[in-house]
């Protein structure tokens, strides 16, 4: 949800179209400087939750943000960058910001993937004891692997998730478009039992935190994110009713990131809601 004119606006706006939960982007996506939060800021935030009753899960990062990235001078601003998301959305009460993994460049994927895991490292020491409540999760999120970017195999979040500690603040966001246009197979019963046993294999449901519900525009395969509203691109409807009726998904939060386009929030949300157990009606959650 956007949040002009206050980021408590994200929160009446989800109410408006009939969500359960909402994500937002606290600062920017497109910018590295943020307007320092306010402790009115922060107390309109929470309160628009707790009188409208509709939380606010998670955050997304910047989209300058690149945790791999070969340049020390950008991956020092990308860590700094990172570690402030983790400090607005800690004070904002947010239990969760979900980042990219970032991109190789020129560089060797496992070089890479060496400075993504070092990044996370470092996020999680640096925000490990600043605030008194409780700390956000970092939340790796699957790629669709354009250019040179990580994400795109579960092999690559499991990298991260294998190299750090049991209990460090770390999750996995699935995002369906992405796994779809990486090559991960969805439309059918064989094709979506292989793509989760893959999942569980490498990731685990217990470390599934957020879902991104989008449909695609392109093509199993493609590696080209272009999101699209639910059951109108590639994937089509069945693919979300198995996700979404599975039971190892069960209370994970589902996010839409399908195309602003006038009520299309609220025909997206009807769509899913139908798929539920076989329900008929947009109400409920």
């Amino acid at each position: 949800m956007m949040t002009s004119g206050g980021l408590f606006k994200a929160i009446e706006s989800g109410q408006k179209v009939g969500c359960d939960v909402v994500q937002i982007f606290t600062k920017s996506p497109q910018q590295w400087q943020a307007k320092p939060l306010t402790d009115a800021d922060v107390e309109a935030f929470r309160r628009a939750q707790e009188e409208i009753g509709i939380p606010c899960i998670a955050a997304h990062d910047s989209y300058l943000i690149n945790p791999a990235a070969a340049d020390p001078a950008l991956l020092k601003r990308s860590r700094d960058a990172l570690v402030d998301e983790m400090r607005r959305c800690a004070r904002l009460g947010i239990p969760c910001v979900v980042m990219h993994l970032g991109a190789c460049g020129e560089s060797p994927e496992k070089e890479a993937l060496g400075r993504l895991i070092e990044s996370v490292r470092v996020v999680l020491e640096r925000t490990a004891s600043e605030h008194d409540g409780p700390l956000p999760n970092l939340l790796l999120e699957t790629t669709a692997g354009q250019g040179t970017t990580l994400g795109y195999r579960f092999e690559h979040l499991a990298a991260v998730f294998d190299s750090l500690p049991a209990d460090a603040r770390i999750g996995a966001c699935l995002d369906t478009c992405h796994i779809f246009v990486a090559g991960y197979e969805l439309r059918d019963d064989a094709g979506y039992t292989a793509t989760m046993a893959e999942f569980d294999r490498l990731i685990g449901f217990r470390r599934l935190r957020l879902i991104h519900a989008n449909d695609s525009r392109r093509e199993r395969g493609s590696r080209i994110d272009r999101h699209h509203h639910i059951g109108q691109g590639e994937i089509g409807l069945e693919g979300f009713r198995r996700l979404l009726n599975d039971p190892r998904t069960a209370g994970v939060p589902v996010v839409l990131e399908t195309p602003k386009e006038g009520e299309m929030d609220r025909v997206n949300l009807a769509a899913l809601r139908a798929l539920v157990n076989g329900s008929k009606t947009s109400s409920g959650s």
